[in-house]
């Protein structure tokens, strides 16, 4: 797994739409709100406001997931994290929330409870927290 990002969006929670819109411009890197558009509308069972897909990414703008630029006549739109620094701020968002609300006993007892084959996973986290630690003592 990557090291956590620089860039962190101001809110992580993302609502269904949100999420969707956000795989489009991942897949795309770029886009208008009518290729966003266009793009949910090639399902033929959906229906959906180009409206909608405004409002939904100036609500991804304000919670800090992407950045908008103009382009000639349009607004271009672009995710302001990659794919895959989103998957390690939410599995790290999701650690802390599992940490904050467990006590040393469960978080242990969730530990005993992993297979051999998990064991391989825990050794690898085991490695990286002992090399954050070694990083910030050398800081």
């Amino acid at each position: 797994m990557s090291p956590l990002p620089d860039y962190r969006p101001k809110q992580l929670s993302l609502g269904p739409l949100e999420s969707e819109i956000l795989e489009i411009l991942w897949e795309f890197e770029s886009a208008t709100v009518k290729e966003i558009h266009d793009r949910i509308l090639s399902d033929p069972d959906r229906e959906l406001a180009q409206a909608s897909v405004t409002t939904v990414l100036n609500r991804l703008a304000k919670k800090g997931w992407v950045m908008c630029h103009k382009q000639e006549k349009a607004f271009q739109w672009q995710p302001r994290i990659s794919q895959e620094e989103a998957k390690v701020l939410q599995a790290h968002n999701q650690l802390n929330q599992f940490l904050a609300v467990s006590n040393p006993d469960m978080v242990a007892a969730f530990a005993d409870s992993l297979d051999a084959a998990s064991l391989d996973q825990l050794e690898a986290i085991a490695q990286r927290i002992r090399a954050a630690r070694q990083a910030r003592e050398e800081q």
